[in-house]
């Protein structure tokens, strides 16, 4: 029986968990690293495509390019594949297990792409073998946000977790930006017969030295205490003779049957976000060069400061969603976008250095919106016992579905339409879909996450939330497991 919300010893003191702050450094520190890997690793393969398609898939134009995209898109395909079976697995063995696996096959990956024979070396193997890679990248990556996300919402208090979280895409931004500014320099110091050569594979190299830091730190890292005090929940229910623990099929079936209006939501948040930061960052190399006519060093070089600016500020919004709220935060991303996409590539379309990065910019603001909220939104739509696994195929369905393939769809709308304000009216549609995921979802700023009891920054704020628990709207007792499971349907009901 749960206890009675009317009972004088509804939480008691031991019940709130306070945060260890060096700790929390740590994680945030070994998680940041995992996430920057991710994107450094597709913005190395973006910014030179061009050496790929020739090296790795010699055929005539537009054949050459399109092999390179298709290779490319490949790690976003196979990223629900990766969420499906490492989701689960996170659920089941612990969240730091997990992370640690994905950034070594990350770091490794990226890093034999940049010592791979080329087609001219050993024929058709070589695009096969880089494709293969791809694959292992890809696979990682569907268990490497997901899972930072996870960890980290349940590592953080209940009152900063926007703060927190807002720091995995800092360091996805961040890695971007570096990729671009890495093949930039190196393009700088070589000319183009050694750039074809072996200036390529440079950028690819440094992953592996970057993986090693991130392996160390993710090893010497502790698990969360949500998860922890989950697991040491279900061995009490297995010694009292509890049903045992399902396996991954009905885990994910009873995932899918009882969360889909959170899953359909969490969908349309993604959607929203990654439209507007893959048309950012893997869409307008190429419209920079091939619509607007910059060269693609110039190209590349003006989406450095807009990135470092974005990720920079990340953080700041992460933190508004603490203050304000993450529902208003994301729904006024989603109306900027809906009334400035069409002006920002207007300013792009104008010709001149300064209206382009105004233009870049204001796309930028738009995703900070979106994307600073989403590692703190999205984890709070589900239990502790599956929220891996949740955060693995949703994020990623969604990812593979839109976010991947944003370049593509612009490209193809604007073939259709003639027009170079492709761009902007898909992103205008992606914000009137999240929009409508933002109004269906619940407020979970200051909120304990649905399954745990309320978390804390410090010893002194422990008796506030034992005396108040009650009278505070934001601490609802239905989704405390403070005797027994969360019950979906009476927290549904409430």
């Amino acid at each position: 029986m749960r206890r009675s919300h009317k009972s004088a010893s509804v939480l008691r003191e031991e019940d709130i968990h306070v945060v260890d702050q060096d700790e929390m450094k740590k994680a945030l520190r070994a998680t940041l690293l995992g996430n920057f890997m991710e994107w450094f690793d597709i913005g190395i393969f973006a910014y030179v495509m061009t050496y790929i398609s020739l090296l790795f898939f010699p055929l005539p134009s537009p054949w050459d390019q399109l092999a390179s995209f298709a290779t490319l898109a490949v790690t976003f395909l196979v990223r629900p594949l990766g969420g499906l079976i490492l989701g689960p697995l996170g659920d089941r063995i612990g969240r730091r297990r997990i992370l640690a696996f994905t950034i070594v096959a990350m770091s490794l990956g990226t890093f034999l792409i940049g010592v791979l024979p080329t087609y001219a070396q050993i024929g058709i193997a070589a695009p096969v073998l880089l494709i293969l890679l791809k694959f292992i990248q890809g696979f990682s990556t569907g268990g490497e946000y997901a899972g930072a996300a996870t960890f980290i919402a349940e590592y953080s208090s209940d009152r900063r977790r926007g703060f927190w979280g807002s720091f995995l895409d800092f360091g996805s931004y961040l890695g971007f930006a570096a990729a671009a500014a890495l093949v930039t320099v190196v393009e700088l110091l070589t000319d183009d017969a050694q750039m074809e050569s072996w200036g390529w594979r440079i950028p690819f190299l440094v992953a592996l030295p970057l993986g090693l830091v991130g392996v160390y730190m993710r090893s010497h890292i502790k698990e969360s205490h949500t998860f922890e005090a989950n697991q040491e929940d279900k061995e009490k229910k297995a010694q009292a003779g509890g049903a045992p623990e399902e396996g991954m099929v009905a885990q994910v079936r009873y995932l899918v049957k009882t969360f889909w209006p959170e899953i359909l939501m969490g969908s349309g948040l993604v959607m929203c976000a990654q439209v507007v930061g893959y048309a950012l960052t893997t869409y307008m190399p190429t419209y920079l060069t091939d619509s607007l006519g910059y060269d693609t060093l110039h190209g590349n070089a003006l989406l450095v400061p807009v990135l470092i600016i974005v990720s920079v500020a990340l953080p700041l919004f992460g933190a508004l969603s603490d203050r304000v709220g993450r529902r208003p935060v994301m729904l006024t991303g989603c109306v900027a976008g809906v009334i400035l996409a069409i002006p920002a590539f207007m300013l792009m379309m104008m010709g001149h250095t300064w209206s382009t990065l105004a233009g870049l910019m204001i796309i930028g603001v738009i995703m900070m919106f979106q994307v600073s909220v989403q590692a703190s939104a999205l984890p709070s739509l589900f239990p502790t016992e599956s929220r891996y696994t949740a955060m693995g195929l949703m994020f990623n369905i969604a990812v593979a579905l839109f976010g991947g393939t944003t370049g593509f769809v612009i490209s193809a709308l604007q073939s259709i339409i003639g027009s170079d304000m492709a761009g902007a009216y898909y992103i205008i549609f992606a914000c009137i879909v999240g929009g409508i995921g933002v109004y269906c979802m619940k407020e979970s700023s200051g909120r304990n996450l649905i399954g745990s009891m309320p978390v804390v920054d410090h010893e002194h704020e422990v008796r506030g939330v034992v005396e108040n628990v009650e009278a505070n709207e934001k601490y609802d007792l239905e989704t405390m497991p403070v005797d027994g499971p969360v019950d979906i349907e009476t927290l549904r009901g409430n």
